[in-house]
């Protein structure tokens, strides 16, 4: 018999709990509230806040916001049996059906805080099945989630007029501060509206909201719920509120980060709120000063170079500036990045054993392969040592290192540093990409110059925290037992990254961008008491379209952009005088207390000496010697050859060659041995430099070797060129030869042209057609390239 009980009874319980079972799968919960997406700073202060989609502002208060007095206040104040009860008071609800039948007594609906969380996640008209809905509601609740989840739930949604809901919303809006940092007068405040949000509503009937707050202190100081002395305190504190509007802090990142992250309720960002609101404030003055000049926008992005971390973001001067486009965000926007790769680029060269900081490059016009790049300047140096190059931002040495390097390797080190749109356009990229001829954005070339400022290795920036354990689905409450996991920090993230440069490349160019003597110091900074010790280089773009500047120092990276989001350039954008200003002010607003330490050389880099003439390894004749940086087992040990010994006539008049020298009546002397192209220059410019003696005439050596023919370097080869015949426009030629030559001879479709000095500038009217140009020095080698050419009327 009792056997058979105890069948019956588990059956029946096990009846029961499959009924629940299924009501709870047939009924399921409301679904999640709808919150207000909120963006975070480093600390946990708010930066920016949004509607949401019901246009409420309702923003997710986490649990750790929920202090004790707010909890001992809402408890006293609603639900004193909150901890015990199962989302329903049987004891309230006998006490109220008893005052309310009697008809003494405020008439009362019992309503614990889980039954309010069940009708304010499901409104409906207060009616007597409603009430008994809302009671199977709050057992549901109790039986998926925590007492301290129900009581958030309950803090995220209770009204407090208008469209505001939930205590964090009215703390942001009211008192400018997040519930876990107000006082107990604002806690109590906070607490007591809710039963009342039309009647007590801050701003309006401060009043009354006074009144009402210190009724509720004296009852919870009577019930020793707080100790007197504070809420004697309390009673003493004024209350002069008014509604504030949202933070609106770092309006472009919190835009891009509630879309990459559209589910979470609180989006924790990378950023500092004091060197935020700092850049912010320096961004939009200074570009306030740059609008008679016809420039209107300004972006900045300021890294911590340890953790990677974007610790500023300023998309535009002022984001509610629509004139001005200023909804656009210049730090994700592709723009031409000028000279803003170039230290990159001679890094990798420095790497691959190509350069070293002495070595002379040629500054002289060059035709590389139809391309022709002119400083920014329209001059040229002759030769230049690299870190001159680079610290006077030169082009036409750049160009030479770019080919001497290939553009396929220099693009694949930036698709590898996260340049989109290099890796998109690569197959099209040429020798120009270095002189801006790649788009860029800000954000990628600021993660370029914290891969130099961190020894070349390179990670990309962070500018947000993991998304840490959601609740409520995303935003809901967990269930009961479930727990977080938690993450690691930014900060306690290894900085590690893959290694695109070598520290050795990376110090040897920083210790280049550090250098003052270079004419993108703006006016009068030298001089400056101010000046920041920083390594930086600018960038403009064709067209004076763009202006950059990114500097770095061991702790800061801090990228600068100047320009209009039209594109309309403007005579004074430059990156030395507009863009390189708002550098050195960011620095030394964000930066004047950060450690006066730099870089130190690596231990891999190593001295020696090489010729001052060339930065080679000294020959047999270079008797001026500098010091220069170099990399063991990697920088070239070719010896220098600037220098050549020639045999030459006893009156000077002639050379000989190995074949053709006399058994005696010569000497032996030195000539130097210059490029063709740098001797074409000094020739054209006049510029004094010994020029070797023609070859001796009487030579019989059979001269044909392509080696030493020359070079044309107009027409380009395979090319069509369009001429206007009204304008009777012509056709130039030119070349640039061995030291030896002093002749050239002209062909145009094998018939002769003219002979002409070897740098002469030829220009002749050509017949439309295919032309064959021929090219011919006084030594016999010859050269030809083919183009086309077509005129329009």
């Amino acid at each position: 018999m009792k056997r058979r009980s105890a069948i019956r009874l588990f059956t029946g319980i096990g009846v029961v709990a499959l009924l629940l079972w299924s009501l709870d799968r047939l009924f399921p919960l409301p679904p999640a509230p709808l919150y207000s997406p909120i963006v975070l700073a480093q600390d946990g202060t708010v930066l920016h806040a949004y509607l949401n989609p019901t246009q409420k502002w309702r923003m997710k208060t986490e649990l750790r916001e929920i202090t004790p007095v707010l909890r001992k206040a809402i408890l006293e104040k609603e639900d004193r049996w909150f901890r015990w009860h199962y989302g329903v008071n049987p004891l309230a609800l006998v006490q109220a059906a008893g005052r309310n039948l009697s008809g003494r007594g405020r008439t009362t609906g019992a309503s614990t805080i889980t039954m309010q969380v069940a009708r304010l996640l499901e409104p409906k008209e207060r009616t007597l099945p409603n009430k008994l809905l809302e009671m199977l509601r709050a057992t549901q609740l109790e039986a998926h989630y925590s007492k301290d989840e129900i009581l958030q739930l309950y803090l995220n949604l209770v009204p407090y007029g208008g469209n505001v809901e939930g205590v964090k919303s009215a703390a942001l809006l009211y008192f400018q501060q997040t519930p876990d940092y107000l006082s107990l007068a604002q806690t109590v405040t906070l607490a007591i509206i809710p039963n009342r949000p039309r009647g007590l509503v801050l701003g309006r009937n401060n009043v009354a909201v006074l009144r009402e707050r210190n009724r509720w202190l004296r009852r919870f100081g009577a019930a020793g719920l707080f100790p007197a002395q504070d809420v004697a305190d309390a009673l003493l504190e004024p209350l002069d509120v008014q509604r504030h509007p949202a933070p609106t802090l770092a309006p472009h990142l919190a835009r891009r980060l509630v879309r990459q992250f559209p589910h979470q309720a609180i989006i924790r960002s990378s950023l500092q709120r004091s060197k935020q609101s700092k850049a912010e404030d320096l961004t939009r003055g200074y570009v306030r000063r740059l609008r008679e000049l016809g420039i209107s926008q300004a972006a900045v992005l300021v890294v911590n170079n340890r953790t990677r971390q974007v610790e500023a973001y300023v998309g535009s001067a002022d984001f509610r500036d629509f004139a001005g486009q200023g909804q656009n965000d210049g730090v994700v926007a592709v723009r031409s990045p000028g000279s803003t790769l170039k230290p990159f680029l001679y890094a990798l060269a420095l790497d691959r054993g190509l350069v070293t900081p002495k070595l002379l490059l040629p500054d002289v016009p060059t035709n590389f392969q139809g391309y022709r790049p002119e400083n920014f300047d329209k001059r040229c140096n002759g030769e230049v040592t690299l870190e001159r190059a680079l610290a006077y931002s030169l082009n036409i040495p750049a160009v030479r290192v770019l080919n001497q390097l290939g553009v396929p390797a220099f693009t694949e080190k930036l698709q590898q540093a996260g340049f989109q749109n290099v890796k998109r356009n690569r197959a099209q990229l040429g020798l120009s990409s270095i002189l801006g001829g790649c788009g860029a954005s800000l954000e990628e070339l600021t993660g370029v110059y914290v891969t130099l400022a961190n020894g070349g290795r390179y990670a990309p920036l962070r500018l947000a925290s993991p998304p840490g354990p959601l609740s409520f689905r995303e935003g809901e409450p967990r269930r009961r037992g479930s727990e977080s996991s938690g993450s690691p920090s930014l900060q306690e993230r290894a900085s590690g990254g893959e290694a695109l440069l070598s520290e050795s490349a990376a110090f040897l160019v920083t210790d280049i961008l550090s250098q003052l003597t270079r004419p993108d110091l703006p006016l009068g900074a030298a001089s400056s008491m101010r000046l920041p010790k920083v390594a930086w280089k600018t960038g403009t773009s064709y067209g004076r379209r763009d202006a950059w500047s990114i500097g770095y120092n061991r702790q800061y990276t801090i990228g600068v952009w100047v320009g209009n989001f039209s594109g309309q350039g403007s005579p004074a954008l430059t990156g030395a005088d507009v863009a390189t200003p708002l550098l050195f002010d960011l620095f030394n607003a964000l930066a004047y207390n950060a450690p006066n330490d730099w870089f130190v050389p690596p231990a891999a880099l190593d001295f020696r000496l090489v010729c001052a003439e060339s930065g080679r390894v000294p020959g047999e004749n270079c008797p001026n010697q500098v010091i220069d940086y170099f990399l063991p087992n990697v920088s070239t040990g070719q010896r220098c050859q600037h220098v050549r010994e020639v045999l030459v006539s006893g009156d000077g008049s002639y050379t000989y060659c190995r074949a053709c020298a006399p058994a005696a009546g010569f000497r032996r002397e030195l000539y130097p041995n210059l490029l063709p192209e740098v001797a074409a220059y000094k020739e054209a410019q006049g510029l004094p430099y010994r020029r070797l003696p023609p070859h001796n005439p009487q030579c019989q050596r059979v001269r044909g070797g392509r080696e030493l023919a020359p070079t044309i370097t107009s027409p380009t080869a395979n090319t069509e060129y369009v001429l206007n015949a009204r304008e009777q426009q012509q056709l130039l030629l030119s070349c640039t030869t061995d030291n030896e030559v002093r002749q050239v001879h002209w062909y145009v479709n094998d018939q002769f042209l003219r002979t002409a000095r070897a740098t002469e500038r030829v220009f002749f009217r050509p017949k439309p057609g295919p032309l064959k140009i021929s090219c011919a020095d006084d030594h016999g080698r010859n050269t030809d390239v083919l183009v086309t050419v077509t005129e329009l009327e």
